[in-house]
């Protein structure tokens, strides 16, 4: 996926798109924090890697040295003026624009309206795998016909977009997130389709309001003053690329590990009751997300001394995967009891969505389990896993006959 040169030294050249790193990238972050826990890249303009999770909290939670104005490492870095809104809030935001953007959005994302969105997704999981069980095939794309169209159905009813618009939604989630490293002139000719689509929906919600989270934006307002239709879309945007591409990697990588781990699988099969728990292992484990920063003002992480401008990876899975922050930390411990992982990030910016994130992942998994209570991967060679800042099987063979 990457459209650099490959990567010859880790600690000196770094590249997140790297296929080596998209394949597996455990023995590279563990290599890096023995050798050089904060290790460094001339790519994308210069960009930093801390691997330990105390210098990766540590830089989450500051705010006067870091800015979010952009979550995304590329070849092109958003201007400062752009803050305190950044390209898409509240997840680029900065203090104190951040705290009311952030706040908005809350009340969707609540329990008890998460709760009222479980029949539905469960409904659906339940034709996917009947779907698959009636094809007649022993082996079916666990990540293409399962883990990849439950958050697309999720999301895009909730922010009132057609269903069927499910492929141009994959086709967004790859050009902003997977082809960070193209030239400037290209990743921007890339993201216009996206904010075209958004903003047809947008007038078309303006004109005829309607029960869904669009009009629901559209409706508030922000220090007295109705939403801006551009802030809108900018978080539309978010919702709709955070939504989807997270969450359906966390499915897919759940599945991947309960195929290649028979003992796993069947112990969850046994003791449906430890799902929740086991949940919250897959996802300290196989965490997907990686956030990034800016150097706002020089400082000094892990002694290595960072200036403004300079890029900063935040990879909340290698937090997970430090063995001063957990035991056992390169094991998956189903019924692991204290777990105070990062998967959802750490700080202001953790996930507003994560209850939404663990519904979907727990569905999936109940009704994928309850239907394929056997299975195992048909080819481990041939699964493919994304790169760049989400991490998640893209093609996943398993065999279920």
């Amino acid at each position: 996926m990457g459209h650099h040169p490959p990567v010859t030294d880790w600690a000196t050249d770094f590249d997140h798109t790297d296929d080596v790193w998209a394949a597996d990238p455990y023995p590279i972050w563990e290599q890096l924090r023995e050798q050089c826990p904060v290790a460094h890249s001339n790519r994308y303009g210069g960009v930093w890697l801390p691997t330990r999770f105390d210098d990766v909290a540590a830089i989450a939670y500051d705010t006067e040295h870091f800015t979010s104005r952009s979550v995304i490492v590329s070849e092109v870095q958003p201007p400062p003026f752009m803050e305190p809104e950044g390209i898409a809030p509240p997840i680029s935001s900065d203090p104190p624009f951040h705290h009311d953007a952030r706040r908005m959005l809350l009340p969707i994302f609540s329990p008890q309206n998460i709760d009222k969105l479980e029949p539905s997704t469960r409904a659906y999981c339940e034709e996917l795998v009947e779907a698959m069980r009636s094809s007649g095939r022993d082996v079916v794309d666990a990540a293409e016909e399962y883990a990849q169209h439950i958050p697309v159905r999720v999301i895009a009813n909730m922010l009132g977009l057609p269903e069927s618009d499910a492929d141009k939604f994959r086709g967004f989630v790859h050009q902003v997130l997977e082809q960070v490293s193209l030239p400037f002139e290209e990743r921007v000719q890339g993201m216009i389709p996206l904010f075209n689509y958004l903003r047809e929906h947008i007038e078309d919600h303006v004109e005829n309001p309607r029960d869904d989270l669009i009009s629901f934006l559209l409706a508030q307002e922000m220090n007295g003053q109705p939403m801006d239709p551009f802030q809108v879309g900018r978080t539309i945007a978010l919702l709709l690329i955070a939504g989807i591409d997270t969450t359906w990697s966390a499915i897919g990588a759940s599945i991947w590990h309960l195929a290649r781990v028979p003992a796993d699988r069947e112990r969850l099969v046994a003791e449906p009751a430890l799902l929740p728990t086991a949940m919250e292992e897959l996802l300290r484990a196989y965490a997907p997300v990686t956030m990034a920063r800016i150097v706002r003002q020089d400082v000094t992480i892990g002694g290595c001394p960072m200036k403004a401008g300079d890029w900063v990876l935040l990879p909340f899975p290698a937090a997970n995967r430090d063995p001063a922050a957990f035991d056992r930390a390169d094991e998956v411990i189903l019924d692991r009891e204290n777990n105070r992982h990062a998967a959802f990030g750490l700080g202001i910016h953790r996930c507003a969505g994560s209850h939404l994130a663990r519904m979907e992942l727990r569905v999936a998994l109940e009704v994928w389990l309850d239907a394929f209570p056997s299975f195992s991967l048909a080819d481990p060679d041939a699964v493919r896993w994304s790169g760049g800042q989400v991490r998640g099987p893209r093609v996943l063979p398993v065999r279920i006959g």
